[in-house]
């Protein structure tokens, strides 16, 4: 936390939102927040076996633990998609690509 000149704190997130906005793509600040809302978007065991890699131009790449995930997670990308959307309140991710990768804490 840091302190504003009224003497109010400011949450290290709002100082970061603020400074990757003005120094970073529009495509990094949006995979920063798919990032945000993926574990609630997805879940828990979904989030432990699949994390977003890449986003560009409205297709989100996913590292996936396994073929089996993917398989799985093909049949629910319509409503990953959805809850993507809907947790952003923007229709941002358009298509999901899954592949297996290293999945990230």
């Amino acid at each position: 936390m840091t302190k504003k000149k009224d003497g109010k704190l400011i949450h290290i997130s709002n100082i970061l939102s603020s400074a990757l906005g003005k120094y970073r793509p529009a495509q990094d600040t949006d995979m920063t927040q798919i990032w945000d809302v993926w574990d609630r978007a997805v879940g828990r065991p979904i989030a432990m076996n699949a994390k977003p890699d890449a986003f560009k131009d409205g297709n989100l790449t996913v590292n996936v633990s396994s073929s089996s995930w993917i398989h799985q997670l093909k049949f629910l990308e319509k409503e990953i998609i959805s809850n993507i959307n809907k947790q952003m309140d923007k229709d941002l991710v358009k298509q999901i690509r899954f592949k297996i990768g290293k999945i990230h804490s």
